[in-house]
């Protein structure tokens, strides 16, 4: 068997020959160490057998003087396919290009569909999957998948509740609900001004109504501020009260913060490998070699691969290796109370409206107990403290 592999991958031929002597010639290869087998007689004065590819010039060499005919019926072996091969190299190139452009369309964006938007918000949505990489023209190995998409796309997009996103063949469809922002009406009818919590009145801005406080009233939470009665008592006309007025209100924050705690950090060192895959089995295509990191965070992304309409079984995977490193940080006390006030700071600012501001903050409590560090802060704030309130008959 090894002896057939062997000829096989060096060539062989199979000759005729034709003559008086041709026992005679056969005796004399042999004897020259021309190697011939298979050796069987077509006729009174024919025979034919396999000659290995290697010999054949030694033995046009020592048949040349005798009187016999050789004829070389055909070649067998990798040689004679890589020539014929070669021949027919233009039509294997082209059905490989075809096929390969075939499948490289079949596996590429032709179209972004977004249903549920604004034009607005649709035109803000195809700026952001831009800037994603999302676009026509871009094969489908190369992108997210949907989950990713789906949760960048709601992250960069403020106005929108919730993104649905599928892919559909070389298609993919956005369903979007769009957030419901209230339209400001121009009058909000008869209406008094008054506190929506209890404040230090700071200043006052009355566009329309009779104020009913000064600055640097303390006022509690439902005060009227600003009423939309104004004229004479016996006959008062009602208006839209209007105005803005900015108060100092308080608020009061609890923060835990241990004095040490452990996270996760990368150090920006990544691999990839990427791999085509059958069923169970993955053949690595691109990025050979072990992964030196120590510790790692290991993503991966598959695709599955097409071809016109349809899915093939195969799937291509991207897989990167992300180093990180497990990081232990340690405040001292003062440290803690720091980094204590700036977070107390931070999520206070989140729950308050865009004009309102932090103007002071004092330390109430601060102790350490079991690894953490227990800070009462308590904060002044500047804010406008005016809501309206609907003027009822009888007022």
């Amino acid at each position: 068997m090894k002896n057939q592999w062997f000829t096989f991958l060096r060539g062989k031929v199979f000759v005729k020959m034709e003559g008086r002597l041709v026992e005679r010639v056969i005796n004399q290869l042999l004897r020259a160490g021309i190697t011939i087998w298979n050796v069987k007689r077509a006729g009174t004065e024919t025979i034919t057998f396999y000659l290995s590819l290697d010999d054949v010039h030694n033995f046009r060499r020592a048949v040349r003087t005798s009187e016999c005919k050789v004829t070389f019926l055909r070649g067998q072996g990798v040689p004679f396919l890589f020539k014929r091969s070669l021949k027919n190299s233009g039509f294997m190139i082209g059905g490989l290009a075809f096929f390969v452009i075939v499948f490289l369309l079949s596996n590429m964006v032709w179209d972004i569909k977004i249903k549920g938007a604004s034009p607005q918000t649709e035109h803000s949505i195809r700026k952001e999957l831009e800037e994603m990489g999302v676009s026509k023209g871009k094969l489908q190995f190369s992108l997210p998948d949907v989950e990713n998409i789906q949760r960048e796309l709601s992250y960069r997009m403020n106005n929108i509740t919730w993104v649905g996103v599928e892919l559909q063949g070389t298609t993919y469809h956005f369903q979007v609900v769009e957030k419901n922002a209230p339209e400001p009406s121009e009058s909000s009818g008869l209406q008094h001004i008054v506190a929506k919590k209890k404040a230090i009145i700071t200043q006052m801005f009355v566009e329309e109504g009779d104020p009913q406080v000064n600055v640097n009233d303390y006022v509690n939470k439902g005060q009227l501020l600003v009423s939309g009665l104004i004229g004479n008592e016996k006959d008062p006309k009602g208006v839209p009260a209007k105005a803005k007025i900015l108060g100092e209100t308080w608020y009061k924050s609890n923060v835990d913060l241990p004095l040490k705690s452990q996270f996760v950090v990368f150090s920006g060192n990544e691999k990839r490998k990427h791999y085509v895959g059958v069923g169970s089995f993955n053949i690595p295509i691109w990025g050979f070699g072990k992964v030196e990191y120590k510790e790692s965070i290991v993503e991966e992304n598959k695709k599955n691969v097409r071809f016109l309409k349809w899915e093939l079984p195969i799937y291509y995977i991207d897989k990167s290796f992300k180093e990180k490193e497990d990081v232990e940080r340690t405040y001292t006390k003062s440290e803690a109370i720091d980094a204590a006030k700036k977070l107390a700071k931070s999520n206070l600012e989140s729950t308050l409206p865009e004009d309102a501001e932090v103007i002071g903050e004092k330390i109430l409590q601060e102790k350490v107990e079991n690894g953490k560090v227990r800070v009462t802060i308590h904060f002044k704030v500047l804010e406008n403290i005016a809501v309206g309130q609907p003027i009822i008959q009888g007022d």
